[in-house]
């Protein structure tokens, strides 16, 4: 067999910038880009999550740093993106993974908890766009972005009045960056799973009746484990993907397919 065609999957020596890395995405994220030879630095908003996920990184032979900051500040996503430059030298993959969820009828959900939804999944997304990207188009050398989206961005949900919309916002700042930035060979794409393991769905799983009805429109009869769109990720980080722009990746064992 020529292995040589696994080659335009080589992510070795890139640098990933990974936000919301202490979460369940980024965590799956961060290693598996630190397995296939990313050097990874780690961002999040408290620092004893992240310094356990750089030390296993390290533990299992791979370049790993981290540094705090709050993805809604201006200044911290600065800092962030600057401090990343200053310990690795660039910036080749932006991963945006910091994400929440607060659910409720809208006449009776605060106007705070919607805001606090789009700051987080909307706003700190494009602050870390802003300042990464132009990192590489100052580099001149292309880059890729992966968004971190969700089956909802595509389909309405009661008491999901913030969370849905946050996500479908993702998906057309994905489509804007992609034609924006085209020209300067960075690649904007877009993973979005359906329900997957992590703190923010524990309420999903703990509920039988709940986690049955998700399950009755997965056709792949089951949900998801952050290990999941690690196969995703490495493609739209690699050069596999260099002809792949503005694309949303349902990445949802068919839950948007009927």
């Amino acid at each position: 067999m020529n292995r040589g065609v696994y080659d335009i999957f080589d992510i070795g020596g890139k640098v990933a910038l990974i936000t919301g890395a202490s979460g369940a995405f980024g965590v799956a994220a961060a290693m598996a880009l630190a397995d296939a030879g990313a050097k990874v630095m780690a961002s999040g908003r408290t620092a004893a999550k992240l310094e356990p996920l750089v030390d296993e990184i390290r533990r299992r032979g791979g370049e790993g740093a981290f540094v705090t900051g709050d993805p809604v500040n201006h200044e911290d996503v600065k800092r962030v993106v600057k401090q990343a430059v200053e310990t690795f030298g660039a910036i080749d993959i932006l991963i945006p993974a910091a994400g929440i969820n607060i659910v409720g009828p809208i006449i009776e959900q605060p106007l705070a908890e919607w805001e606090e939804v789009m700051d987080v999944n909307v706003k700190g997304t494009w602050l870390f766009c802003k300042e990464a990207g132009r990192v590489m188009i100052e580099q001149g050398r292309g880059g890729k972005v992966v968004l971190l989206s969700s089956a909802r961005g595509q389909l309405g949900m009661s008491r999901y009045t913030a969370y849905c919309p946050s996500k479908a916002a993702i998906n057309l700042m994905a489509k804007s960056l992609a034609c924006e930035w085209g020209p300067h060979k960075i690649n904007v794409n877009v993973i979005a799973p359906t329900v997957f393991r992590s703190p923010m769905t524990e309420r999903i799983y703990a509920d039988q009746a709940l986690k049955e009805a998700f399950l009755k429109r997965i056709p792949l009869g089951r949900l998801a484990e952050p290990e999941d769109f690690i196969g995703s990720l490495i493609f739209l980080s690699s050069k596999a993907s260099d002809f792949l722009t503005g694309v949303v990746l349902c990445v949802d064992g068919g839950y948007t397919s009927g």
